[in-house]
């Protein structure tokens, strides 16, 4: 699976998950600086990830949040380039 940013991304913060020409995205909710939850959703001309690799992102996504948070801060705000990365970890 890729976890990925679109480089002309919008608000709220949140990445893509692609497998096999299948895409959803995930978003990260805060309130008030507080993390409060993880909206998984589909992707608009896109076919939703399978059950299965849903799933795997979803947990990708909660493990992965502050990560992802960061990193879009850098590239977004800050304007820095972000290195891909590959993770190999199970989780």
């Amino acid at each position: 699976m890729i976890i990925l940013v679109y480089s002309n991304e919008h608000e709220p913060i949140h990445v893509h998950g692609k497998f096999q020409g299948m895409e959803s995205k995930a978003e990260i909710i805060f309130e008030n600086g507080i993390f409060k939850e993880i909206r998984v959703s589909d992707v608009k001309g896109k076919k939703p990830l399978d059950k299965k690799n849903l799933k795997n992102f979803t947990i990708f996504v909660n493990a992965y949040k502050f990560d992802i948070v960061n990193k879009w801060i850098e590239f977004f705000v800050y304007n820095k380039a972000i290195e891909p990365e590959i993770i190999n970890k199970k989780l």
